[in-house]
C-alpha cells in the first residue's frame, strides 16, 4: 500500500468539476483507492463521495492505493488534488 499526503492548491476547492476529473481518472483502475481526511473517507469512485469530503483550498487529504502500479497512481492522485483547476468562469 502506497500512502501519500496532499494539501488542495485550487482556489475554489475540489468542486464538481475536478471531482469528475479525479473519478475519471482512476475509474478503470483495478486496486483500491481512498481518501481520507477530517471529513471522513471515501474511494474515488464517486463525484459524490468526494464532495463529501469538503476539499477547500488549503485542506489536507491522505491517499492510500492498494493494487497494481500503486507508486504510480498515488503519484498521478496526489498531482490531481493539488492541480490549479482553471476551469471557465459559469
Amino acid at each position: 500500500m502506497q500512502t501519500r499526503t496532499a494539501t488542495i492548491q485550487n482556489a475554489q476547492g475540489i468542486h464538481c468539476r475536478p471531482s469528475a476529473v479525479i473519478v475519471k481518472a482512476f475509474m478503470n483502475y483495478p486496486g483500491h483507492i481512498l481518501l481520507r481526511n477530517r471529513n471522513g473517507a471515501c474511494d474515488v469512485s464517486s463525484v459524490m463521495q468526494i464532495l463529501s469530503l469538503e476539499l477547500r483550498k488549503d485542506s489536507q487529504v491522505t491517499v492510500e492505493v492498494e493494487g497494481p502500479d500503486e507508486e504510480q497512481v498515488a503519484d498521478k492522485l496526489v498531482e490531481l488534488l493539488e492541480t490549479h483547476f482553471d476551469f471557465p468562469p459559469m
